[in-house]
């Protein structure tokens, strides 16, 4: 699954970015009291093996009908059967044996636990058994169990029906075992209206009408899988379909738009010939669709339902009146990841949620693997280290957690979606690639495939399959990264030059920006460093301490290729040397510098200016992605001065002193021929000044969208979006209300979604809470209303968290439920005020279990951070200002 934030939708959202750079999070010393939630996992005496469900959806009422049969066997002798199930009544429950007459059972259910237990009279014995239940269950209207997304298009009103289950909501679809290592087989009859297509994981066996508007279609038998992995959705859609070897590749979206997902349809052609060699198992089904919904999750931007992806528009679609090159680049990306999902999670599957990070961290480092080789032109290498600091946000602080870590509740399970388990599961498994080498890495990932197909693993799983295929140890140092939390500093306590080597004494340490006073964990970690215009040299500390030489004398860097998963202090002299040498790296170690100096600096363990005599030394045509991150951590400055009157004065002064002349290279108006990372480039710098209130690019935006009205040239689409963000950001009410009729009147889904997040992103206060009183109502559509509120957190974090308060009860009719425990506390998450702590504690104190905090831990730990920056590390920042003519 592709998770997703709704405050990461649109790039207009990033015109009003929260700070990057401030995730942390704290432990609670309050209590809590006794919640709902308690350990989720059924007994272990029944095992199904097949499924046979038959659904009749009632779109209009919201309900649905449904018959299941399944075949299970019973391992040791009870007299109850426990499943799971949420928001089900069951008219009729029965269990055939092989012999004898079917016997009645007797039905309880349990909201907290969110199971169905059927008793009968007398043990049963061991043996197989079928269990036929007739039940009713709901239809959301947010992205859980079975599904209604409403549209309007140029066909009218639209309502289409889709599911989403990861990672515990087949069971509201589905009486069944709900846990990811009770596979089973699976057929599925649905009731549609003739006129529409129905799909699910396997493709069409018969479909047969009834004579009354509708059809029954009935589905191939699935494979061995999960329960969240099964798929149906059915609407007014269109197919486009290519043939891969024995696997048709398809897209399916609203009628009308499919043409739009040519570039993913032709996109998972090549990505799926490129995963068949690389895991060399072929990919077993006979069709793979991708999925296109309206819409928008607050959990998740695209699942890997096994053969039916399923993608929200935004992540699949290209428009051609507003997407841009970061929208085809996630395109590419995001059906990579769900993907490489199809043998990581769906063929092979983690047992339980513990291990979550077997699927989403290979996924991830798949798709930007797979991204960097098929796109070159592209370049997004350097992306990994972005992911790379995704994580170390969280892992730097006192409530991160292991990689595989502890899971017990449906809510902790859905937390486990986090940046640890993406972001740093990714790194990791890059880590080592690098150190047994790709061919080896390769090779056992392949033997883990065929020795594990159709079943379920855990991590040591994976981990002994590459060490023996690579005759690498590497099972320690895969323990020290994934069973403990935390990131190593490696400091380079001293670097001489003699006999041409550079001897470098290195010492492994903890990097924290909580607790200065920690005692460090031990990581064995593997190390590469690189003298500049040298070869790299590796090494691996262990036990603390290392010695490494390195060819030449030329300054050395530490982590060359940014393929390490750990942070590098420099004494001064060295960085001074480094620092000097900077524009002789190369790009990706340009970046993985710039960030390492950042984090070190807001952490209080060097010159928290050091950041900013590094962007002095960046030229004008430096990679454009070293820019970006120039501009990203202006504006994470830039945040940090608000309120602060004059010093945010001189702050904006520097800060749009050194973008514009990047600005100026490189125009407002694509050039013939412009690399891809150039035309990106744009959209980050003119996003960056409009933040920082440079009236140039403010007034260029307005100018090109008032005349827009009459020369369709003035906003060309790759810019639009971003346009259309600066106007709205800087909107007074007269441009707010134009946006406003731009949103009501417009007939394409993906755009109109866009507009409507465009509305909430207004600097001005009083106008940000036009937006949120328009998030309550029914006008923009049930699932924009939660991204409207956290896009006004974006610049209003106080305002949003009090408004989502005040109004839960509606606010949570528009919040996925695998949400609700995050959702509220990450609107907080931008806040400077001290005061927002108190609110917090007592919100989750009222609303939050006690085992589901730790999104709450993060926001109050991220205002505490920050607030500790704003006091402490500003200062120097203001002194090297004053210095530097700022």
């Amino acid at each position: 699954m592709r998770r997703t934030l709704a405050a990461a939708i649109t790039f207009a959202l990033s015109v009003a970015a929260t700070d990057a750079f401030a995730q942390a999070a704290m432990p609670r010393q309050d209590t809590a009291p006794p919640v709902v939630n308690a350990t989720t996992q059924l007994p272990r005496t029944v095992r199904p093996t097949h499924y046979t469900i038959a659904v009749v959806p009632h779109a209009q009422s919201l309900t649905f009908d449904g018959n299941v049969k399944i075949a299970l066997d019973v391992l040791q002798p009870t007299d109850k059967i426990v499943l799971n199930a949420v928001d089900m009544t069951f008219p009729k429950a029965t269990l055939s044996g092989a012999k004898g007459k079917p016997m009645a059972a007797k039905v309880s259910t349990d909201k907290d636990t969110q199971t169905a237990t059927f008793s009968f009279d007398k043990p049963l014995a061991t043996g197989s058994y079928v269990l036929e239940l007739d039940y009713t269950g709901k239809i959301g209207t947010q992205a859980n169990g079975l599904f209604a997304i409403d549209y309007e298009n140029k066909q009218g009103k639209q309502r289409a029906l889709y599911t989403q289950f990861e990672a515990s909501d087949a069971r509201k679809f589905i009486p069944s075992w709900d846990e990811p290592n009770y596979k089973a087989v699976f057929d599925l009859s649905a009731d549609v209206p003739k006129d529409y297509m129905a799909l699910s994981n396997m493709p069409v066996a018969e479909s047969k009408d009834l004579g009354n508007g509708l059809q029954r279609v009935k589905f191939q038998t699935s494979p061995k899988m999960s329960t969240y992995l099964l798929f149906f959705g059915v609407g007014d859609f269109e197919r486009a379909t290519k043939q891969v070897g024995d696997t048709q590749i398809g897209v399916v979206a609203q009628r009308g738009s499919v043409d739009q997902a040519k570039f993913a349809l032709d996109s998972s052609a090549d990505v799926l010939k490129e995963y068949n060699d690389y895991f060399a198992t072929p990919y077993p089904l006979p069709k793979l669709d991708n999925v296109a919904s309206p819409g928008r999750s607050q959990f998740f931007g695209a699942m890997e339902n096994w053969g039916a992806i399923y993608t929200f528009e935004y992540a699949l679609l290209l428009d051609p009146t507003i997407s841009t090159q970061s929208d085809k680049q996630g395109v590419f990306s995001i059906a990579a990841h769900e993907m490489a999902h199809q043998w990581f999670g769906d063929l092979v599957t983690m047992s339980w949620w513990d291990d979550l990070w077997l699927n989403e961290g290979f996924a991830t480092w798949m798709a930007a693997r797979t991204t960097q080789k098929l796109h070159p032109e592209w370049n997004t290498v350097l992306g990994k280290v972005n992911q790379r600091e995704a994580a170390m946000g969280l892992d730097s602080v006192a409530t991160t957690h292991p990689v595989v870590q502890k899971v017990e509740t449906v809510e902790q399970a859905a937390q486990a979606f986090d940046s640890i388990t993406y972001q740093k599961g990714s790194a990791v498994i890059g880590m080592l690639e690098g150190y047994v080498g790709a061919d080896a890495w390769r090779e056992g990932v392949r033997a883990y495939m065929k020795k594990h197909a159709y079943g379920n693993t855990v991590s040591d799983d994976l981990w002994n399959a590459v060490q023996e295929a690579s005759g690498t140890p590497i099972v320690d140092i895969a323990h020290d990264f994934t069973l403990q939390p935390g990131i190593p500093l490696i400091t380079v306590e001293s670097a001489t030059c003699a006999g041409g080597k550079t001897t470098l004494h290195l010492k492994q340490g903890e990097f924290t920006r909580d607790r200065p006073g920690k005692q460090s964990l031990a990581w064995r970690v593997p190390v590469i460093a690189q003298s500049v215009g040298g070869q790299p040299v590796r090494t691996v500390v262990q036990g603390g301490t290392g010695t490494l030489e390195v060819p030449g004398c030329a300054p050395v860097v530490l982590n060359a290729g940014q393929s390490g998963y750990y942070r590098t202090l420099y004494t001064p002299q060295h960085f001074a040397t480094i620092r000097d040498k900077f524009t002789s790296l190369a790009p990706i170690d340009q970046l993985g510098l710039m960030n390492d100096i950042w984090a070190l600096g807001m952490a209080g363990l060097q010159p928290s200016s050091d950041y900013l005599d590094l962007a002095k030394r960046v030229p004008v045509d430096a990679d454009p992605q070293i820019w970006g991150d120039v501009a990203d951590s202006l504006r994470g400055l830039d945040r940090y001065y608000e309120g602060t009157g004059e010093r945010q004065a001189r702050f904006r002064k520097f800060a749009v002193a050194t973008l514009r002349p990047v600005m100026a290279h490189v125009g407002w108006d694509a050039k013939p021929g412009e690399p891809d990372p150039v035309a990106i480039q744009r959209t980050d710098l003119i996003a960056a000044l409009s933040q920082l209130g440079d009236e140039q690019v403010i007034a260029e935006a307005r100018r090109r969208f008032a005349a827009s009205e009459t020369d369709p040239n003035a906003m060309p689409a790759p810019l639009r979006r971003t346009i259309l963000g600066v106007v709205a950001s800087h909107a007074d009410a007269a441009t707010w209300d134009k946006l406003h009729t731009m949103a009501k009147n417009e007939k394409t889904p993906l755009v109109r979604d866009q507009l409507y997040t465009m509305l909430s992103i207004a600097d001005d206060a009083a106008i940000a809470q036009k937006a949120l009183d328009l998030a309550l109502t029914d006008e923009p559509g049930e699932t924009n209303s939660a991204g409207m509120i956290a896009a006004v957190a974006g610049d209003h974090p106080d305002m949003a968290f009090d408004f989502a308060s005040a109004h839960r009860d509606e606010v949570g009719k528009r919040v996925d439920s695998t949400s609700s425990s995050r959702y509220y506390p990450g609107l907080a998450n931008g806040s400077l005020d001290p005061a927002m702590v108190g609110k917090l504690r007592a919100y989750a104190d009222k609303y939050i279990a006690a085992g589901s905090r730790r999104p709450t831990d993060t926001a109050i730990a991220t205002i505490e951070y920050r607030t500790k920056v704003k006091q402490d590390r500003l200062p120097a920042i203001d002194t090297w200002l004053k210095k530097n003519g700022g």
